[in-house]
């Protein structure tokens, strides 16, 4: 199992991102879009590429929603603000993509339980955000630092 992963909560016209999933654990569940960082890339990086990548979706990271800590992995729940691109399937990783209310999310059977907690904690404040810094400080390489909440 690699150790630091990325979900993706993207907010459209009012409806949630999320993809179908094909294999693993979540095999034909609905969750929100993510995956696994590379080696050295950062989180708002990583959910830019992921997004892309499973949806053709473009999106900007806009900060942290949620953290999950489970058996050694972490994944970082990057809420984002949504660019350009029509949603459509990788056809690999995924084989469908949805925009659902939330709160119709929340009630669907096939929705994993880690995609419906955050969807209720969205429907509870939408707003709710730890923001991603523009400060970097001078010693350090802008493309290799990321600090959240300050």
């Amino acid at each position: 199992m690699r150790p630091f992963a990325v979900s993706c909560l993207v907010p459209i016209e009012g409806r949630m991102l999320f993809v179908r999933h094909t294999y693993g654990v979540a095999k034909g569940r609905i969750l929100i879009p993510g995956g696994y960082l590379k080696e050295d890339e950062l989180p708002s990086k990583a959910a830019e590429r992921e997004l892309f990548e499973e949806t053709g979706v473009t999106a900007r990271a806009e900060g942290l929603f949620a953290a999950r800590c489970k058996g050694g992995q972490w994944i970082l729940v990057v809420k984002m603000q949504y660019v350009s691109g029509e949603p459509h399937s990788d056809g690999y990783e995924n084989n469908e993509v949805l925009l659902l209310k939330p709160e119709n999310a929340i009630l669907r059977p096939d929705i994993t339980n880690m995609s419906r907690s955050i969807m209720k904690a969205y429907i509870e404040c939408p707003d709710r955000i730890i923001p991603l810094s523009e400060d970097v400080p001078p010693t350090y390489d802008p493309q290799k630092y990321e600090f959240y909440g300050v």
